[in-house]
């Protein structure tokens, strides 16, 4: 039984090949389908990273630009930079490796992942970036989806808003309208790497604390060698004696 697929556009039906546009500029993503093997052959041999012109896969998309960003084969596994082959391998990893989460500490496993080249033949999806917008807009991707959510560390907060480091970076927060069973309330993030007058005392503390503590173990050594020196003289008279 064949389900029908919502296309966005009717000249891009795909049978086979999914191509995953997304437009950072705008915060929009969207899939098309291609089914058209000569459109699809740009992107044999080619690498994550690398570059191909819009007219290639349409003509509409004139003047656009796109990286390849990844990609999926046909069974699910994902594409992974550095890998310099078209082949699915297994590769040991460890905790920060790519497509691998680590389930206990000091953990690591063998995972299938392809290589970085491209083959179309093998694959499912491939995702593409615009990084160069072209002479037509692209209906889906065309309007504009802010982010919902603002930055939470006070660094990015300030240059977010242009602020001098003098400035309270908690009343520029961006708060997120909640509405639950019939009321309103405002939710703003734990704002990351805050500064605050406490959070300096803690610190003098911490300071105050670690050179109280040199000075106790610096005085104890220097007892201990004048007690070891006193047996050391004691020990040497009773030996003359």
């Amino acid at each position: 039984m064949k389900v029908p697929i919502e296309h966005s556009l009717p000249f891009y039906i795909l049978s086979f090949e999914l191509l995953n546009i997304s437009y950072p500029a705008h915060g929009t993503q969207k899939a098309f389908e291609c089914n058209d093997d000569k459109k699809l052959a740009i992107f044999n041999e080619k690498r994550i990273s690398q570059e191909v012109y819009g007219e290639a896969i349409n003509p509409e998309w004139k003047g656009y630009i796109f990286r390849i960003s990844g990609g999926n084969d046909k069974q699910g596994f994902p594409l992974l930079q550095g890998v310099l082959t078209n082949q699915r391998v297994k590769l040991l990893m460890k905790k920060g490796s790519k497509c691998y989460r680590e389930r206990r500490s000091g953990q690591r496993k063998k995972k299938s992942v392809r290589g970085c080249i491209l083959d179309v033949n093998q694959l499912s999806c491939v995702n593409l970036v615009i990084i160069k917008e072209g002479d037509k807009p692209i209906e889906p991707l065309d309007e504009h989806k802010p982010k919902r959510l603002g930055p939470k560390r006070a660094s990015k907060i300030r240059k977010m808003f242009n602020l001098d480091k003098s400035e309270d970076v908690r009343r520029y927060v961006v708060k997120r309208k909640v509405e639950k069973n019939g009321k309103v309330r405002y939710k703003s993030p734990k704002i990351q790497r805050l500064v605050t007058p406490l959070t300096l005392q803690r610190k003098r503390a911490r300071r105050a604390f670690k050179l109280k503590r040199r000075i106790a173990s610096a005085a104890k050594k220097a007892a201990y060698e004048e007690l070891l020196h006193k047996r050391r003289l004691e020990a040497r008279s009773l030996k003359q004696e």
